[in-house]
């Protein structure tokens, strides 16, 4: 025992510096683990693709750091050969019920969570992609989240708070239609904040996919990238289709004469935000069933990746008979 008043023996000071040294060296390992298994997750053709590229070949698609890309190097009409809708039925079907299995064993397992985050221009597919893909999914553990203009509670909250009120719990899928990423896109290019506020905001955002990252919810975001002439032609089938009419508002006309500077505001953002655990896919999406087949494989493989497993049953269940 130490006496009162006494410094500790050198010695002992040497242990306890050993001592914390080793603890701060097992709790760096853990987090350098911890890192490579989420940015393994985030780059799944890596864990389940035998031989990438796969077909589709999504990694393809896949902004990797430091490589910046142009919207307009990226074909919005590519469909890797597949020539309609008919080519790709079975492959989709198949990659439907991948996700549909692997939810369920996510929704048991109740310790991780996955969130999607879908951006794209008007008319461009947001609503399509989320029925043309989760069909058949258990709505018990799939939420979708629309977020629309900001509330004035939400707007006396800092930006990221209706954001992170939504973010998945564990054991569900969470699809953000429009998501944090309205904060520096729409505000930029209506000037509703000064640039160097919403500059600022990429940080935020990095650090907050970041967050739930290490509290473990695989995070992937789709840009569904459509031309504008492909914009001009949906447009006008809603005009045309009275049925349709309600999803048109005049308000998107004036949205379009925006469009270069909503593809520099997107391009920046993606190439600022796509990191190694958050990636983005820049997804080509003139071919709604092209778009439907990659978005799809990509979650199949991300969630096979992430390997959610049932938990263990209740011990002693072999012995018990159920009686009449």
């Amino acid at each position: 025992m130490r006496m009162a008043g006494r410094s500790a023996p050198a010695t002992d000071k040497a242990t306890d510096k050993a001592a914390a040294d080793r603890a701060k060296a097992a709790a760096d390992r853990a987090k350098a683990a911890k890192s490579r298994k989420i940015e393994s997750v985030a780059a799944p053709e890596r864990l389940v693709v035998a031989k990438p590229p796969a077909r589709p070949d999504y990694p393809r698609y896949r902004v990797d750091p430091g490589k910046p890309i142009r919207t307009a190097d990226i074909d919005p009409d590519e469909s890797e050969g597949y020539q309609g809708k008919a080519d790709v039925t079975e492959q989709l079907a198949l990659h439907r019920n991948r996700i549909g299995d692997l939810q369920t064993r996510l929704y048991a397992e109740h310790d991780r969570a996955l969130l999607i985050v879908l951006q794209a221009m008007d008319t461009g597919g947001k609503d399509g992609t989320i029925k043309g893909v989760f069909r058949g999914v258990n709505p018990q553990g799939c939420q979708v989240y629309s977020f629309k203009v900001p509330s004035a509670d939400e707007l006396a909250h800092d930006f990221l708070w209706r954001y992170h009120n939504r973010a998945p719990q564990a054991g569900m899928i969470t699809i953000f239609n429009r998501s944090h990423y309205e904060d520096v896109l729409i505000v930029r290019v209506k000037n509703l904040v000064p640039e160097e506020e919403w500059r600022q905001r990429y940080a935020s955002i990095n650090e907050f996919e970041r967050m739930l990252t290490i509290n473990d919810i695989t995070v992937i975001k789709f840009f569904l990238h459509i031309s504008r002439d492909e914009q001009k032609r949906r447009l006008e089938s809603r005009l045309a289709n009275p049925d349709k009419r309600w999803k048109f508002s005049s308000g998107d006309l004036g949205e379009r004469l925006l469009w270069d500077d909503y593809m520099a505001a997107f391009e920046e953002a993606i190439n600022t935000c796509s990191t190694d655990h958050a990636p983005w896919y820049l997804v080509p999406a003139n071919k709604k069933w092209y778009r439907n087949l990659v978005i799809a494989r990509t979650i199949a493989d991300t969630m096979e990746a992430m390997n959610p497993q049932y938990p263990p049953a209740e011990e002693g269940l072999e012995k018990i008979t159920v009686p009449d």
